[in-house]
């Protein structure tokens, strides 16, 4: 049996382009200008980032370089702007360091309108701005998103249990009449 997202996101409406998290950390949509503070977060929580997406996503390679870190958060950019799929950065203030991520896509196993994950750097692990983020991530999502039935991977299942559920697969085919 196939399933068919019908819409993941409805036409009228309009991503967040700015969120608070703390008083001294936001969210916003990341593109190709943050590579040089994406590239030392991702490189510095390479090992940890692995074991949390790389057999799902393959995700980040050991030789990241800066070029390729380019290439993919422009292809980020370009599926926020066509809403395909969202990355956001956890940035200080002045947005002088990027302090983690969170990914909102669309749901690539069944059971969920969209599959949700997050990380912080390696030295914020353990933090309260780590604590502030899990806390915040599924509240923002249910108060600002038009989602009916979110996934928290890692969070509500395991990333090897997410892997086990059936793909969501799109039925191309039509029916004949």
């Amino acid at each position: 049996m196939t399933t068919t997202p019908t819409s993941w996101l409805p036409a009228s409406w309009a991503h967040p382009t700015r969120v608070p998290v703390t008083q001294a950390h936001h969210l916003r949509p990341m593109g190709p200008a943050d590579v040089d503070l994406d590239l030392p977060a991702v490189h510095a929580s390479r090992e940890r980032l692995w074991s949390i997406y790389g057999q799902a996503w393959g995700w980040p390679p050991v030789d990241l370089s800066r070029e390729a870190d380019i290439d993919d958060l422009a292809h980020h950019a370009a599926e926020i702007d066509a809403h395909e799929s969202f990355l956001y950065g956890l940035f200080d203030a002045a947005e002088t360091a990027l302090l983690g991520c969170v990914y909102v896509d669309p749901p690539a196993k069944v059971g969920a309108d969209a599959d949700i994950s997050w990380w912080v750097v390696e030295h914020a692990v353990g933090s309260e701005l780590e604590r502030s983020l899990d806390a915040f991530v599924p509240a923002w999502i249910e108060a600002e998103w038009p989602l009916h039935q979110p996934r928290y991977v890692g969070r509500d299942l395991s990333w090897q249990q997410w892997l086990c559920l059936p793909d969501l697969v799109e039925d191309d085919t039509e029916e004949d009449a």
